[in-house]
């Protein structure tokens, strides 16, 4: 069914989408959406949101195409539409937290429970926790640069193209990040 589409390049893939074929733009989404998906949910805190986030990612990398630049990497340029998309959802949830602050509230159960799943909560997946709640302290820059670095696995040149800042600043970041979260995790315990 996908023609081979799995052995091509992400640049062949686009140049095919840009052609039509819907199957080579779905190629493109199964290479790339589990790390994208782990990329969102660790800036913005929570997976089911990510999903929502994920899909805002892919229409506007879908309608963005033409822009893609074929000699650079495609992982690099999609990280970078996921973080502004991220950027967005952030915004936008804490202008709703504002105004439910603002707002008399008549219904409390129709306001959703911030409060992490029970199976986040387990035993064995508290060390887990305290890292992921660490991370979610970390101003934005420094968060973005260490999921990308540290956790996604991203060289220091495409986590530089993804944020749009130098080299020498993703190295800043990432050693400023790595101080504060060591501080977090210590504050915690």
């Amino acid at each position: 069914m996908n023609d081979g589409l799995a052995d091509r390049t992400d640049g062949e893939l686009v140049a095919l989408a840009l052609g039509g074929p819907e199957a080579a733009f779905a190629e493109i989404v199964s290479r790339h959406k589990q790390p994208l998906h782990r990329l969102i949910a660790r800036i913005i805190g929570d997976d089911d949101e990510a999903l929502d986030v994920l899909q805002d990612v892919f229409v506007a990398a879908h309608g963005s195409l033409r822009r893609f630049d074929m000699g650079r990497p495609m992982r690099a340029w999609l990280a970078r539409i996921a973080i502004n998309k991220a950027r967005d959802w952030r915004r936008r949830r804490a202008v709703r937290r504002l105004i439910w602050a603002v707002l008399p509230i008549e219904h409390a159960s129709d306001i959703a429970d911030d409060q992490p799943a029970v199976d986040t909560l387990a035993a064995d997946r508290e060390e887990l926790r305290q890292v992921g709640a660490a991370i979610a302290t970390l101003p934005a820059n420094l968060r973005e640069t260490l999921v990308l670095r540290a956790i996604e696995g991203m060289s220091q040149a495409e986590t530089a193209e993804a944020l749009g800042i130098s080299e020498k600043a993703v190295e800043t970041r990432l050693y400023r990040a790595r101080l504060r979260l060591a501080a977090e995790i210590d504050r915690q315990r």
